[in-house]
């Protein structure tokens, strides 16, 4: 009877480690992309941040003029810092300008993981953002914007609209918005968000980002926040061929929320 007992309850150990490790993020995975990445920094260096639990990768790249500050770009669904497309073209573009880019490591899951299968990594969005904003504030950056593409986009409304954060503003790339789950609710957490947003995507963006445009404004407009802009240019998902128009608009974006 109590060696039953003992595998009864070796058992119900290893399903709550087994249920443990499918809502966290995958460290392997994590570890795969750093190895590829970091050696292979062109611009900017990597650097090693703590969520107060683990070590996380991010890109520190440093604006030319160093006006004390800087952006903190979150990256899609399932990749990493320093992606090819919208990620890199901005960690590296804004430094021309003013702008220093801390580009960070989110949560992600295996390749075959579906976009809702995030949802419960979202409880570890906000001490990375967390470790980011503190790296910045140690090294005397005084203005930090959050800029997120795709699902980074939405892991950052969820974030700004569930912590309090002395941030300037909030660029949402491609963000699109799932009521049935609460935590990729991008809609609910623009009715909670005031600071300034610029809600930017693509003239031929995923349909889960068109189909929410006009209830993503309506959030903003029932939160008051009069600093909310919506504008859509031309591009994909990706802005594949379009980088230039991206990072014009969003550097003139910034400098029109900051004033110098």
């Amino acid at each position: 009877m109590k060696t039953i007992r003992r595998i009864t309850g070796l058992f119900f150990v290893s399903l709550l480690f087994l249920s443990f490790c499918a809502d966290a993020s995958d460290l392997d995975k994590e570890k795969r992309w750093a190895d590829q990445v970091v050696d292979a920094i062109l611009d900017g260096e990597a650097v090693w941040l703590n969520d107060g639990s683990r070590d996380f990768l991010s890109i520190f790249t440093e604006a030319e003029e160093d006006k004390g500050r800087a952006v903190i770009i979150m990256h899609g669904t399932g990749i990493h810092p320093d992606w090819q497309q919208v990620i890199q073209p901005l960690r590296v573009g804004l430094t021309e300008h003013r702008w220093n880019t801390l580009s960070i490591q989110m949560p992600i899951l295996a390749n075959d993981a579906e976009y809702l299968d995030y949802a419960p990594l979202y409880d570890e969005v906000a001490p990375r953002i967390d470790a980011a904003i503190n790296y910045l504030r140690r090294n005397k950056i005084k203005e930090i914007v959050l800029i997120g593409h795709s699902q980074g986009s939405s892991m950052a409304a969820y974030y700004l609209s569930t912590s309090e954060q002395d941030v300037k503003g909030f660029i949402a790339i491609g963000m699109a918005a799932f009521a049935d789950e609460p935590r990729m609710d991008s809609i609910n957490a623009l009715r909670k968000i005031r600071l300034p947003v610029l809600d930017l995507y693509g003239n031929e963006d995923l349909d889960s980002v068109m189909a929410s445009i006009e209830s993503r404004a309506a959030a903003a407009e029932k939160a008051g926040n009069k600093n909310y802009t919506q504008k859509e240019i031309t591009g994909n998902h990706f802005f594949d061929g379009h980088e230039d128009s991206l990072l014009k608009i969003v550097a003139g974006w910034l400098e029109k929320i900051t004033g110098n």
